[in-house]
Protein backbone atom coordinates (compact mmCIF):
# COMPACT_ATOMS: atom_id res chain seq x y z
CA UNK A 1 0.00 0.00 0.00
CA UNK A 2 1.37 3.80 -1.00
CA UNK A 3 1.86 6.08 1.86
CA UNK A 4 -0.16 8.83 2.19
CA UNK A 5 2.29 11.40 1.28
CA UNK A 6 3.40 9.44 -2.11
CA UNK A 7 -0.74 9.51 -3.14
CA UNK A 8 -0.82 13.27 -2.58
CA UNK A 9 2.51 13.66 -4.51
CA UNK A 10 0.91 11.93 -7.09
CA UNK A 11 -3.16 13.15 -6.61
CA UNK A 12 -0.76 16.83 -7.06
CA UNK A 13 1.02 15.93 -10.25
CA UNK A 14 -1.59 15.23 -12.02
CA UNK A 15 -3.46 18.73 -10.55
CA UNK A 16 -0.28 20.08 -11.79
CA UNK A 17 -0.39 18.23 -14.92
CA UNK A 18 -4.22 19.82 -16.09
CA UNK A 19 -3.39 23.08 -14.97
CA UNK A 20 -0.78 23.66 -17.16
CA UNK A 21 -2.39 22.08 -20.08
CA UNK A 22 -5.66 23.53 -19.45
CA UNK A 23 -4.92 27.30 -21.22
CA UNK A 24 -3.39 25.19 -24.00
CA UNK A 25 -6.68 22.98 -24.66
CA UNK A 26 -9.03 26.46 -24.02
CA UNK A 27 -6.79 28.15 -26.80
CA UNK A 28 -7.20 25.07 -29.06
CA UNK A 29 -11.14 25.43 -28.73
CA UNK A 30 -11.40 28.94 -29.03
CA UNK A 31 -9.67 28.64 -32.18
CA UNK A 32 -12.31 26.00 -33.08
CA UNK A 33 -15.01 27.88 -32.20
CA UNK A 34 -13.62 30.90 -33.92
CA UNK A 35 -13.26 29.19 -37.31
CA UNK A 36 -10.06 29.31 -37.40
CA UNK A 37 -9.54 25.76 -37.86
CA UNK A 38 -11.40 26.36 -41.44
CA UNK A 39 -8.11 27.59 -42.52
CA UNK A 40 -5.18 26.66 -40.19
CA UNK A 41 -3.82 23.94 -39.02
CA UNK A 42 -1.65 23.00 -36.51
CA UNK A 43 1.51 21.40 -38.37
CA UNK A 44 0.53 22.45 -41.96
CA UNK A 45 -0.56 24.81 -44.48
CA UNK A 46 -3.99 24.63 -45.77
CA UNK A 47 -5.91 27.83 -46.94
CA UNK A 48 -3.70 29.77 -44.69
CA UNK A 49 -0.06 28.89 -42.73
CA UNK A 50 0.22 26.30 -40.39
CA UNK A 51 0.12 28.00 -37.06
CA UNK A 52 3.69 26.65 -36.50
CA UNK A 53 5.06 28.01 -38.90
CA UNK A 54 3.68 31.69 -37.90
CA UNK A 55 5.28 30.69 -34.89
CA UNK A 56 9.33 30.17 -36.35
CA UNK A 57 8.72 33.14 -38.67
CA UNK A 58 7.66 35.46 -35.40
CA UNK A 59 9.99 33.90 -32.98
CA UNK A 60 11.77 36.89 -31.32
CA UNK A 61 10.06 39.36 -33.19
CA UNK A 62 9.03 42.02 -29.71
CA UNK A 63 6.18 43.25 -31.71
CA UNK A 64 4.80 40.35 -33.09
CA UNK A 65 1.95 39.96 -30.44
CA UNK A 66 0.57 43.23 -31.55
CA UNK A 67 1.45 43.34 -34.86
CA UNK A 68 -0.66 40.06 -35.54
CA UNK A 69 -3.20 40.52 -33.43
CA UNK A 70 -4.19 43.62 -35.56
CA UNK A 71 -3.51 41.26 -38.72
CA UNK A 72 -6.47 38.91 -37.53
CA UNK A 73 -8.51 41.36 -36.07
CA UNK A 74 -8.15 43.66 -39.70
CA UNK A 75 -7.20 41.08 -42.15
CA UNK A 76 -4.18 41.30 -44.65
CA UNK A 77 -2.54 39.23 -47.12
CA UNK A 78 0.67 39.54 -48.54
CA UNK A 79 3.09 38.01 -45.77
CA UNK A 80 2.42 34.56 -47.19
CA UNK A 81 1.20 34.61 -50.33
CA UNK A 82 -1.56 36.23 -52.15
CA UNK A 83 -4.19 34.66 -50.65
CA UNK A 84 -6.33 36.90 -48.51
CA UNK A 85 -7.25 36.72 -44.65
CA UNK A 86 -11.03 38.50 -43.96
CA UNK A 87 -11.00 41.03 -40.96
CA UNK A 88 -12.07 38.51 -38.25
CA UNK A 89 -13.71 41.43 -36.38
CA UNK A 90 -16.83 41.18 -38.73
CA UNK A 91 -16.15 37.57 -39.26
CA UNK A 92 -18.87 35.25 -38.34
CA UNK A 93 -18.62 34.57 -35.30
CA UNK A 94 -16.27 37.75 -34.75
CA UNK A 95 -13.22 37.59 -33.01
CA UNK A 96 -13.02 40.25 -30.09
CA UNK A 97 -9.26 42.27 -29.42
CA UNK A 98 -8.90 40.30 -26.43
CA UNK A 99 -9.48 36.64 -28.30
CA UNK A 100 -7.14 37.81 -31.07
CA UNK A 101 -4.68 38.38 -28.51
CA UNK A 102 -5.31 35.07 -26.59
CA UNK A 103 -5.42 33.17 -30.07
CA UNK A 104 -1.78 34.83 -31.05
CA UNK A 105 -0.09 34.69 -27.70
CA UNK A 106 -1.19 31.13 -28.09
CA UNK A 107 0.24 30.50 -31.85
CA UNK A 108 3.27 31.92 -30.70
CA UNK A 109 4.15 28.99 -28.39
CA UNK A 110 2.91 26.31 -30.94
CA UNK A 111 6.12 24.17 -31.65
Amino acid sequence: MKSPVVSLAIAFSALAGLAVSAPAWANAELAQKKNCMSCHTMQKKVVGPAFKDIAVKYAGQKDAADKLTQKVLKGGSGAWGAVFMPAMKDANPPVSEAEAKTLVQWVLQVK
